[in-house]
């Protein structure tokens, strides 16, 4: 497993290139599921979890071809297999494919998914999104198995919360179903409204996505399609937390500062500077970062995948910030790994008092989680001395590049194969 090495201390400058959100291209990769007509994909991220979603698409039949420029599936022959748990076990985002598969043939079987350990991400909205249109869903022996043979129908499905997953599982089925479907309390997220748009773009007639209603008009007349992906809003605000450790001057170019509203309110809070350039957004640190207080929430809130890096922020920053995990119960994994920087921090429930200030000192930390892992990498530009993360797999999964970005940046980081 690779490590990390990081010396602390250096300011970072210079300009990092966005990538495509990994979180829109996952859902787009499996909607190319539901046509017999080819899509292009552009500005899909080079990370491993779009590999092995590609990988999973190749597994059902799809034919998969790219090069620097874009990636093009072809799914005219594909067949309703069953995909081996170590595939799928990998991420979550493989529960995707259910509903095009059920689509396609009315009928699927899909392994229940893995990915990080970050807490219960149960799939119940999905299976109750698919039975709102008629299909008959159960899980069995570690499978989820639908069926709806006669084909689905629109109908209402109202969402108990606004899941981006279940939000996404009822757009792809509501294509495929015949008559007009509404989807109510959906998820407003900037990944799901960049779903709808790659659909519209292969035939599909939405309405009213990145609000809390969608109407869907089916079932489609799919065509042939290209759609380039949205800049990641995660990877970006990372870089802005890393500029907020570390010190310095960035441009995140391809950043767009509209998904990052709550984002970047909170880093001016805590003393940061922001603002929009001709390539996307320019992020300026200081050394006397204020304190903060954080909630998680669905967007247009403050991202729960930012919550990690941003405690890595208040770790630095002179008095008592909180933060609130709303979304997800064990999302406070890097917790003890920050404390061996030398971070006070104390857990209450859902509630994370990090008490900064402190000089960090470079420690061996150990990876637990994809945006737990960047928390410490962001920890480690900091902290006095050398930093070792170990696991550092977990920040392949959704970071392209992450030590050659930071390292053209001016920070002293490299990446050792063991």
């Amino acid at each position: 497993m690779d490590q990390l090495r990081i010396i602390g201390g250096q300011p970072l400058s210079g300009a990092v290139s966005i990538a495509g959100a990994k979180n829109a291209g996952l859902p787009q990769i499996a909607a190319a599921l539901l046509s017999t007509a080819p899509l292009e994909l552009t500005n899909l991220p080079k990370v491993s979890d779009v590999a092995n979603m590609l990988r999973v698409a190749g597994i059902y039949g799809a034919e998969v071809t790219q090069d620097a420029r874009a990636v093009r599936i072809d799914a005219s022959a594909i067949e309703p297999r069953e995909v081996d748990y170590e595939t799928v076990r990998k991420m979550r985002a493989t529960m995707l494919v259910l509903a095009p598969l059920l689509v396609r043939f009315g009928k699927a079987r899909v392994s229940l998914p893995g990915g990080c350990a970050i807490g219960a991400r149960p799939v119940d909205m999905h299976l109750k999104a698919l039975s709102a249109l008629g299909a008959t869903v159960s899980v069995e022996g570690g499978y989820i198995v639908a069926d709806a043979a006669a084909g689905l129908t629109g109908g209402r499905i109202v969402l108990p919360g606004p899941s981006v997953g279940a939000t996404e599982t009822a757009l792809m089925a509501a294509t495929g179903a015949r008559g007009e479907t509404e989807i109510v309390n959906a998820a407003r997220e900037p990944e799901v409204v960049d779903l709808a748009h790659c659909l519209i773009a292969m035939g599909a007639e939405i309405e009213g996505a990145g609000t809390h209603r969608i109407l869907v008009r089916g079932p489609t007349q799919w065509r042939a399609a290209s759609h380039h992906g949205i800049p990641d809003r995660i990877e970006a605000g990372t870089y802005a937390a890393a500029v907020a450790v570390a010190g310095g001057q960035i441009e995140l170019v391809n950043a767009r500062l509209e998904h990052m509203a709550a984002a970047c309110q909170t880093l001016e809070a805590m003393g940061i500077t922001l603002w929009p350039s001709d390539r996307g957004v320019v992020v300026s640190g200081t050394d006397r970062r204020k304190p903060a207080e954080i909630a998680t929430e669905p967007y247009p809130g403050f991202p729960t995948d930012l919550q990690a890096q941003f405690m890595a922020i208040a770790c630095l920053a002179s008095g008592t910030t909180i933060i609130r995990e709303t979304i997800f119960e064990n999302r406070f994994m890097h917790v003890p790994e920050l404390r061996r920087l030398g971070a006070d921090i104390t857990l209450s429930g859902s509630t994370a008092i990090v008490r900064g200030g402190a000089p960090l000192k470079g420690a061996q930390v150990m990876a637990t989680d994809l945006r737990a892992s960047v928390s410490l990498v962001l920890a480690g530009l900091a902290a006095e001395g050398e930093t070792i993360v170990n696991r550092v797999y977990h920040l392949d999964r959704g970071y392209e590049h992450l030590d050659r970005k930071l390292a053209q940046c001016g920070a002293q980081i490299e990446r050792i194969s063991q």
